[in-house]
């Protein structure tokens, strides 16, 4: 935890004094106006809105493995993203306007925990079958959601919100991600329950839990936390899926343990992308989903491989 957090230190400081504006300690220590503007409607924004993308998406990556006991699954592999992009486009349509939250947050949900019921219902010998599943299952969703868009003249909008991009990040307009510091909270807290639901329905039942809700409210706390980014950052690809899996890689499956090392982790790796992001072609910007797309296929057909190898 130490070392993370240390690394963690190093790139939030190299993030605050990178990027086309000039921003030096030089000039915040005599007081320059310009640049102390800079500084804090821009690039502090845009740290904190990195730090709880990253540390957000990847704990709802780790709640989704639990609760659907595949170490394969995630937010970008379940649908849950591309049932947030059908919300907004609904909220486009039927209100004119995207910010409906409720309705993003309820499509995303809704299409989650079908998700879940349904891998639950078919008994898969080999686990790299649910990955493959939930993205046929997400293509569908954003088939559909592209359709009304392209029928409503918004296909527009749909593209540009989902692009992941942290450049357009100011102060006043990614004040939604917070609601990563309460959502990991209580999944730290409800963490023993969740676990108790990973080990599956009989065990959960014989515990005295209500199996049924605690799948709920898992399956609640992925979904807020993953719409709420897609919605201020757009799609972090895979990011929910590789986080997790390193975690568990190096420090077992303790639950509770590993939702502060995975929150670290995550928004160590959006901030390291990132900055990649800012300095490829400076002073142009690389879009970060472009560059997490890179790392986290990499990883992913690593893991696919491997879950294979072991499923023979």
């Amino acid at each position: 935890m130490a070392k993370l957090l240390i690394v963690l230190v190093c790139l939030s400081l190299s993030s605050l004094f990178v990027g086309v504006g000039n921003v030096s300690l030089t000039h915040l220590i005599h007081g320059d106006a310009n640049t102390w503007q800079l500084f804090i409607y821009s690039r502090v924004p845009r740290l904190l809105a990195i730090l709880l993308a990253g540390g957000g998406l990847s704990i709802a990556g780790l709640i989704m493995q639990q609760i659907s006991q595949n170490r394969f699954a995630a937010p970008s592999t379940s649908g849950t993203i591309e049932c947030a992009m059908l919300g907004f486009v609904l909220s486009l349509v039927i209100f004119g306007n995207g910010d409906q939250l409720w309705l993003i947050f309820a499509t995303s949900m809704i299409g989650t925990l079908f998700f879940v019921q349904l891998i639950q219902r078919i008994q898969f010998k080999n686990a790299v079958f649910v990955p493959l599943i939930g993205i046929i299952f997400g293509n569908i969703v954003s088939s559909m959601a592209t359709f009304i868009a392209y029928k409503y003249d918004a296909l527009q909008n749909l593209s540009g919100w989902a692009v992941a991009n942290f450049a357009n990040i100011l102060s006043g307009n990614f004040e939604l991600l917070y609601i990563a510091i309460p959502v990991s909270l209580f999944s730290y807290l409800y963490a023993t329950r969740i676990s108790a639901v990973g080990m599956g329905k009989d065990f959960a039942i014989n515990l005295g839990l209500n199996y049924q809700q605690v799948m709920t409210i898992g399956v609640a706390l992925v979904s807020i936390m993953s719409a709420s980014v897609v919605m201020i950052v757009g799609q972090l690809p895979f990011l929910g899926l590789i986080v997790p899996n390193l975690v568990n890689r190096f420090y077992g499956d303790n639950l509770r343990k590993n939702i502060p090392r995975t929150a670290l982790l995550g928004a160590i790796l959006v901030l390291a992308c990132d900055l990649v992001g800012r300095l490829l072609i400076f002073p142009y910007e690389v879009p970060i989903s472009m560059v997490i797309s890179l790392l986290g296929g990499s990883v992913f057909i690593f893991l696919i491989l491997k879950g294979m190898k072991h499923g023979h």
